[in-house]
């Protein structure tokens, strides 16, 4: 359920977007961005703090792209919140503490050195979306960056979560036969 929400603000800008227009889009991503944290706060009690950096950064790019009427500023958007993401992950890591451990480690027990090589993983990989992004927001068509936003962006991040799962598989714990008999 939680996953499900974390799309509700794309596919709002996306139908929106292909209704209207990019100003109409961005207002509704603003609408929904903050939707979704009062149906996180509701159903879960607690907002994640990744979400209240998404929804400030929303807030700020996407007011200056209506208050300005120029799209930059939403293109924008996915850039910055990669690059700080990616930031996060690196400089986290460098100090000797792995985000994916502290989301996964309870149930995933891996060396150290893995959950290492997952952090930069998603750090380099976060880093390779925020470039990916400015190229195709600033280079290709206002369409080609919508459709790359939410498809690009969104198979890169499923692409990563395979991967991190293929990588991780042999550390998680087996099911018990027993249960299943």
């Amino acid at each position: 359920m939680k996953q499900l929400l974390e799309f509700l603000p794309l596919l709002a800008f996306l139908i929106s977007y292909y209704l209207f227009d990019v100003y109409v889009a961005t207002a509704t991503l603003i609408v929904a961005t903050a939707l979704q944290l009062l149906l996180l706060k509701l159903l879960f009690g607690s907002i994640a703090r990744n979400n209240w950096i998404i929804f400030a950064i929303i807030l700020c790019f996407g007011s200056l792209t209506l208050y300005l009427q120029n799209d930059d500023f939403i293109k924008w958007k996915a850039t910055i919140i990669y690059s700080v993401f990616a930031c996060v992950m690196i400089i986290y890591q460098s100090i000797g503490k792995s985000i994916p451990k502290k989301m996964m480690g309870k149930d995933i027990k891996a060396p150290d050195a893995v959950w290492r090589n997952v952090s930069y993983a998603w750090g380099l990989t976060c880093v390779g979306a925020a470039v990916l992004n400015y190229y195709v927001a600033f280079n290709l068509s206002l369409d080609t960056w919508v459709n790359f936003k939410v498809f690009g962006l969104t198979g890169l991040t499923f692409l990563l979560f395979i991967c991190t799962g293929v990588y991780l598989f042999k550390y998680m714990p087996e099911e018990d036969d027993q249960e299943n008999s």
